[in-house]
């Protein structure tokens, strides 16, 4: 059996809020020398739409940019390549891994990497002020932190509690 790359999908709706900005903070908290690659989709998604106004505006507030995201709906293509197919909600869980089943143990929500164990949806925020996506996008940022330690105790790079250079 061959080892799937190191790199994560995050996966929402339509991929134009919630996994955009996940992409782009992992990324930004992974950096290039982790050897973690990050990509996003949709489940409903539709090939090439922009990011939110709101998202791009609440990332940038970050200093991160989405203005070049393009939307991709999820493919077998993509599964295939990611190590770790993170979700937003119970419902994203449920139809991939009703589509894709061979996939089902590389799926998991956003929330469920923190300690203690949650199992939350970050929720939709089409559609929604600015204060709401800064919300989601704080959620967001917060779980991605468990997450970078669960990656980081995956590699062998954090025991016990401190950081193992490599």
């Amino acid at each position: 059996m061959k080892e799937t790359p190191k790199q994560i999908l995050f996966v929402c709706t339509g991929n134009i809020c919630r996994s955009p900005m996940a992409e782009v903070i992992a990324r930004a908290r992974l950096g290039e020398k982790s050897g973690w690659k990050v990509a996003s989709a949709g489940v409903a998604a539709i090939h090439g739409e922009p990011a939110s106004g709101e998202a791009v505006e609440v990332c940038r507030e970050l200093g991160l940019d989405l203005r070049q995201h393009g939307s991709q709906p999820v493919t077998r293509e993509l599964l295939e390549q990611a190590r770790w197919i993170i979700v937003m909600t119970q419902m994203h869980r449920e139809v991939l891994a009703r589509r894709f089943p061979e996939y089902h143990a590389r799926i998991r929500l956003l929330k469920s990497f923190g300690f203690p164990k949650g199992f939350e949806d970050i929720p939709d925020p089409i559609g929604s002020s600015h204060d709401v996506y800064r919300t989601v996008r704080d959620a967001i940022e917060s779980a991605i932190s468990d997450l970078v330690i669960f990656l980081m105790e995956q590699d062998g790079r954090l025991k016990h509690g401190k950081e193992h250079k490599q």
